[in-house]
């Protein structure tokens, strides 16, 4: 896997990845940048998430359950001094779906946290990383 970061001006970046996409990546005004983009340790969360819910979706499915939404909403904390690594990592999972098991949604959950997601094992290496889901059932007319 590669990707390339190419400097644009002040504190804004751009980010190819090696499958053809680009992000904007940019500071905050009292770091220099112009809040052009979403910074470079959001990424690193918005990553989490990304492989997080992917393998959540992946396992529901493998298990017939019949998902219908998956969100991920993740708090964090960093250290105060440098390197300001994340020290405490929340992800909340929200899956909805008629008929879903909590039981397999859970499954699910732990399954990503403790074997599959790639993220989520480098980042438990300086955070506390800790998840909880709820399970919504959708109206009938949303089903």
């Amino acid at each position: 896997m590669k990707v390339r970061i190419k400097w644009v001006q002040d504190r804004t970046f751009l980010g190819e990845s090696g499958s053809g996409h680009s992000v904007v990546m940019d500071g905050a005004p009292e770091a220099g940048g112009r809040n052009l983009g979403v910074r470079p340790m959001e990424m690193v969360l918005l990553g989490l998430g990304g492989c997080t819910c992917f393998d959540v979706i992946d396992i529901l499915q493998k298990s017939r359950q019949p998902v219908k939404d998956c969100v991920v909403e993740i708090d964090s904390e960093r250290s105060e001094s440098h390197p300001r690594v994340f020290t405490r990592i929340h992800v909340h999972f929200i899956v909805s779906g008629r008929g879903l098991s909590p039981d397999k949604v859970e499954r699910a959950v732990n399954l990503s946290a403790e074997k599959y997601c790639s993220v989520s094992m480098m980042l438990n290496k300086t955070a506390e990383i800790t998840h909880d889901f709820e399970v919504i059932e959708p109206e009938k007319d949303q089903a």
